[in-house]
Formats: structure tokens, sequence, C-alpha cells
């Protein structure tokens, strides 16, 4: 297998992007800190938190030779890298706005849930979380697997590498946030976290880091966001 290689363009988009993602998870995390008296539940980010995002750039590099579309890729479309996933990730969210706080907490929140933070400090957190789950469970992990799957048997098996990284990366949400309740909420919660999860390898594969970041921040638009803001100035107001 002929070995492909990231043009210098590229690595500078790439670069760009990330470091424009880490700046707005700074600004956050100083927000955070400015409010954090307001609001004695708030999420506040710190630098280590912060300094770990540093961990996926040197996998920035490597796209090109993981078969990974790169950021910015002019080969993915706007719909690609941005509209299709967003609208997948959107309907996840509605989903669970319709499962969770419709049908299973229809009544008005007395207090502040876990799963919502004031707005619009919520933009800069849910962004910042979106973007280091990305890196973590996709960027990094996936990036790993795709490499390998081109250095063994000259790629051969490539495709396996990538649909066992796929499922073994969609498991991990999952089984961190291993839901309570009844058994067919407990089989939901594990079939849409499975299922996006996967959706997401899929268009890190096909379309690059920003469509799968785009598809998770079309979720957390749904369900931390938009609820969020309903939840803060309606039912707590």
């Amino acid at each position: 297998m002929t070995a492909k290689h990231i043009s210098p363009q590229e690595i500078n988009r790439n670069l760009i992007v990330y470091a424009v993602c880490m700046i707005l998870a700074v600004i956050g995390m100083g927000y955070g800190h400015v409010i954090k008296a307001q609001y004695p539940l708030l999420r506040v980010w710190d630098y280590p938190a912060i300094l770990m995002l540093l961990a996926g750039v040197p996998f920035l590099w490597v796209q090109t030779q993981a078969g990974i579309p790169n950021f910015l890729d002019n080969t993915v479309s706007g719909r690609q890298r941005w509209v299709r996933p967003a609208l997948i990730g959107a309907g996840f969210g509605i989903l669970d706005v319709m499962v969770i706080k419709c049908l299973l907490h229809p009544e008005p929140y007395t207090e502040w849930p876990p799963f919502i933070q004031p707005f619009p400090y919520s933009l800069f957190l849910y962004f910042s979380g979106a973007f280091e789950i990305e890196v973590f469970y996709r960027l990094i992990p996936l990036t790993i697997m795709l490499l390998a799957g081109t250095w063994v048997a000259n790629g051969k098996y490539a495709n396996i590498f990538f649909v066992a990284g796929a499922a073994l990366t969609a498991l991990r949400e999952p089984l961190e946030q291993w839901p309570d309740g009844a058994l067919w909420f407990v089989v939901y919660a594990w079939v849409t976290g499975f299922g996006m999860n996967y959706c997401q390898a899929l268009y890190l594969k096909n379309a690059g880091f920003l469509a799968s970041l785009t598809l998770r921040l079309g979720h957390y638009v749904c369900w931390h966001i938009l609820l969020g803001i309903y939840i803060q100035y309606v039912e707590l107001a």
C-alpha cells in the first residue's frame, strides 16, 4: 500500500481549527470561574483538563495516513461535514427530550437537574465537553485503529480494524453512563447511546473529525442547551 502524507496546508488548517476549539474551552473556563459564585452547582473546567486536550495534537499529522479526511478537507462537502451530522445529532437529542423529559419527567423541575447548566455559559461548557469527548473517544483511538489497519498485512484487514474500533468506542459512553430505571429505559439508553456513537465513528471515517464533533453538538444543542434554557427560564423562573 502506498503511504499517503498530509500536505503543509492541511496540517496548518488542522492545527488552526484545533487551536480555536481549545481557545473556546479556555474562554469557557474563565467565564465559569467568573460566575461560579452565583451558581453553586456550576461545572467549571480547570487548566489540567485543558492541557489534557493537547494529547490529540500529534494525531493531527496522521489523519491522511489513517484514511481519515482532514478537518477542512476539500473532498468533503459542507453538507457532509455540517448539515447531515447536525441533523442526525439533533434527532437523537429530540428523542432524548421526548423520552426523558416529556415521558419520564413531565412535571416541572424545582431545582437544577444534573444535565443542564445556566445559559449562556452552557454554550461554552457543552462545546468544550463535546470537543473533549470527540478527542478521547474518536480522534485518538480511531486514528490508532485505522493506522494499525493500514500497517497489518499491508491493509488487508483495514475494514475489520475500523469496525472493531468503531464498535469499541461506541460502547464506551453507554458503559460509563449506565442508566438507572426500568428495563425498557436501560435498553433505550443503550441502543441510542451506542447508535449515536457508532454514527459518529462513521462520520469521522468518511467526513473527518469536525463531522463527528458536529453530530455530538447537534445532540447537545437539543438536549443540554435548548432544554436547559426552557428549564432555566420557564420551570425554574
